[in-house]
């Protein structure tokens, strides 16, 4: 039962650093992949990315066995429907595509940073 409060514990901090980049990352939008509307700050960035990502709340329910998975992709792909959104309304886009690309974009600079830090610090953790 501690193993999973702990993980419960550091899945949260790993979530709100993740909210943290994938902000700053999107914030990138602003510079590289603008329409002659475009105009946001970092704040207003956090607010919606913020507001995208709680369907990853649901993913506690992965600490019932045999969810665990299931609870994960659904709640991944209602968060990347849900972050798409939030990115081209934040960014004042009028196309979906872009906001598209522009997730597409953080997801993989995001993806290239984890396996990075994980290279780093030694890999995921292993189960006992």
């Amino acid at each position: 039962m501690q193993r999973r409060l702990g993980g419960i514990l550091i899945g949260t901090i790993l979530a709100l650093v993740g909210w943290y980049v994938w902000s700053y990352l999107t914030y990138i939008g602003t510079k590289f992949l603008p329409e002659p509307q475009t105009k946001a700050d970092y704040g207003e960035l956090l607010r919606t990315i913020g507001f995208s990502s709680s369907p990853g709340l649901i993913r506690v329910l992965g600490i019932i066995p045999g969810l665990g998975h299931v609870v994960f992709l659904v709640a991944s792909i209602w968060m990347l429907a849900a972050m798409i959104i939030a990115v081209r309304q934040a960014l004042d886009y009028e196309s979906t595509l872009r906001a598209v690309g522009v997730c597409v974009i953080g997801w993989i600079i995001q993806t290239l940073i984890l396996m990075l830090l994980l290279s780093i610090l030694g890999g995921a953790p292993r189960p006992a």
